[in-house]
């Protein structure tokens, strides 16, 4: 096993140089040159004299960008991708956490970055012509240890300060591992790529790429407002893997795409990120016949994923779906509210340990000590586990089954609620294409928000067939379309705030 996931990147460029490694809308790059030009960053790097030091992205979704994560990475350093469309107090608020040493840029995005608060060395990228000086990089790879950071991926934290989860090279490693072995990627594997890089999910395509010799798409973002376009990509690139957002796939369904059009080649969905509604993953599934389909599951500070469910029976639109069971190498552990282990059908709070795990957060010492500590089932040597805030209880058939976010868990009328209940019946309703329900903790009062050309009136008598009195939302609101935040999830926070003001 290597230290780094760039020494597999070597091997597959040895083995695939002329292959196609990825595909953005300018610009296509084979194995060979995309060692180079990562190498040649790399190289550049080094006149900075850096080391094991935090490395700034402020670039597009392209190319250059994967260039750059791998030229920090071959310089001995390690990266965060900062998204380029952030509000400018983001942006100052990851890199007053961060303090990087350089941030990386091009002509493209660098007037953008003027305003910044944190004064920085910027280094742009398309004004490199260096060329690659690899004995100075294998002095380089020499010093690197597999517990080095790799990368810092900054999540929303819950008091609005972004919280950045440190992941090493060794956990990268072994997830990868993992992941292409369970879904067969390889060589023939073509992904066409939906999340950002600075959202965990892309780990997993984009690295399984790498490590396999597989090609990717970075499919353009305005592809996905035009569902019937969209599929058109998928068949003109051949592509037939995909790793999606549940929200993306629910607008192929709710906008009935496949009457107009199915994808020819696509042999595997996998998606993660929110809950996928039981209603779109039957109709997906009825179209698509010879797809294999799995809901995968986990946090950033695993990697990506600590658990997944391969879809190989039939569910009603009102069943839940499993997240399955652990990935290899990876324990799952549920903790009761006697911090014992959770008999099954019991809820709990999903605990995770194994070599999938981050590292910590990035100058952070006290919400690392809150939520990565000493497993509670062993008292007899250190053991760090990592609590996700995930509710969740193991089935009679031992498949573990989501319930909630440890926030989503509200007490209304005195009674204990899960909020993904009231969305799971919601979205059952034959009419419904998505919903949201929120707790307005002030005056303790349930709001459901749902897209539908059914009105208010109807969706509430429906709705009293499926909950209970106590469950049922006090207010109603019909929205022609669900927000999203940048990673693609519901954006549930700008509901609340927009609710608050009065704006809805």
């Amino acid at each position: 096993m290597y230290k780094t996931i760039f020494k597999y990147l070597d091997d597959t460029a040895k083995k695939y140089p002329s292959k196609l490694s990825f595909i953005d809308n300018e610009r296509r790059i084979n194995y060979k040159d995309f060692v180079k030009d990562s190498k040649q960053i790399a190289t550049a790097i080094l006149k900075y004299n850096l080391f094991n030091k935090p490395i700034a992205i402020y670039l597009d979704k392209n190319i250059y960008c994967l260039t750059s994560m791998m030229g920090i990475n071959y310089s001995g350093n390690f990266y965060t991708v900062i998204d380029n469309k952030a509000p400018i107090d983001r942006v100052n608020a990851i890199l007053n956490t961060l303090k990087p040493c350089l941030l990386l840029t091009d002509s493209k995005n660098k007037e953008k970055l003027n305003s910044l608060k944190y004064k920085v060395d910027i280094l742009s990228i398309d004004e490199i012509d260096t060329k690659v000086n690899q004995k100075e990089l294998d002095k380089v790879y020499d010093k690197i240890i597999d517990t080095n950071p790799m990368y810092v991926l900054f999540t929303s934290g819950s008091t609005g300060i972004p919280k950045g989860v440190v992941v090493n090279h060794r956990s990268t490693i072994n997830y990868i591992s993992w992941f292409s072995n369970t879904f067969n990627i390889n060589s023939k594997t073509i992904f066409g790529s939906q999340t950002p890089f600075y959202f965990s999910m892309s780990v997993s395509d984009v690295f399984s790429t790498m490590v396999k010799g597989g090609t990717l798409y970075i499919i353009p973002k305005s592809n996905f407002s035009f569902p019937v376009k969209l599929i058109e990509y998928l068949n003109h690139y051949k592509i037939n893997t995909i790793y999606w957002i549940p929200s993306v796939l629910n607008t192929i369904v709710n906008f009935k795409t496949f009457d107009v059009i199915k994808p020819k080649y696509l042999k595997k969905v996998l998606f993660a990120g929110e809950v996928m509604p039981m209603k779109q993953l039957n109709i997906l599934r009825k179209e698509l016949p010879n797809v294999l389909f799995a809901n995968l599951f986990g946090p950033t500070e695993t990697v990506d994923i600590c658990s997944y469910y391969i879809v190989n029976k039939k569910f009603k639109d009102t069943d839940i779906l499993p997240i399955g069971k652990y990935c290899d190498n990876c324990d799952l552990i549920v903790i009761n509210d006697k911090n014992k282990e959770a008999e099954i059908n019991e809820e709990g709070e999903l605990y995770v340990r194994g070599s999938f795990l981050s590292m910590g957060y990035y100058n952070d010492e006290e919400k690392t000590n809150e939520a990565f500590i000493q497993n509670p089932l062993n008292n007899s040597f250190p053991e760090k586990v990592y609590k996700t805030g995930d509710i969740v209880k193991y089935n009679n058939k031992g498949e573990l089954i989501y319930v909630s976010r440890k926030d989503f868990q509200i007490k209304h009328m005195g009674y204990r609620i899960e909020l993904g209940e009231i969305e799971t019946a919601c979205n059952s309703i034959n009419e419904v294409n998505s919903c949201v329900c929120i707790h307005d903790k002030t005056i303790d009062k349930l709001i459901l928000f749902y897209v539908s050309n059914i009105d208010e009136m109807k969706i509430l008598s429906l709705i009293r067939k499926k909950l209970p009195d106590y469950m049922v939302p006090q207010e109603i609101i019909k929205l022609s379309s669900i927000p999203h935040n940048a990673n693609g999830k519901i954006d549930r926070t700008y509901l609340n705030n927009l609710h608050k003001k009065g704006k809805i």
